[in-house]
């Protein structure tokens, strides 16, 4: 009989990090934290916030998302906004800034 191994569940998840953000090595040390957990997705800077994507195992974006609470040592994240998403590609990159979108 032949079984095959169930496909590991993954969990997609977009956040919005509000507080002292920029300027910080926010997206650097969030870049760094994802890898080092396996997490596939990106970071940039939106506005004066951090946007994120990371999708993976739910025990890695569960450690990922506490991360950000925190943030790096000179960040002062004031809040966290979560949202489900679609999944990505795999590895973890970098984006270029956006500007905060109108309305």
């Amino acid at each position: 009989m032949d079984r095959k191994r169930p496909e590991p569940q993954l969990l997609c998840r977009r956040f919005l990090v509000e507080g002292r953000v920029q300027g910080v090595g926010f997206r650097r040390a969030g870049a760094e934290m994802a890898r080092g957990l396996g997490l596939d997705g990106w970071i940039r800077n939106r506005g004066d916030r951090v946007e994120v994507l990371v999708q993976g195992a739910p025990e890695a974006v569960g450690a990922f998302a506490r991360w950000l609470a925190q943030g790096p040592p000179w960040a002062r994240v004031g809040c966290v906004k979560t949202w489900e998403e679609h999944p990505v590609p795999s590895g973890f990159c970098i984006l270029p800034s956006v500007e905060e979108e109108d309305g």
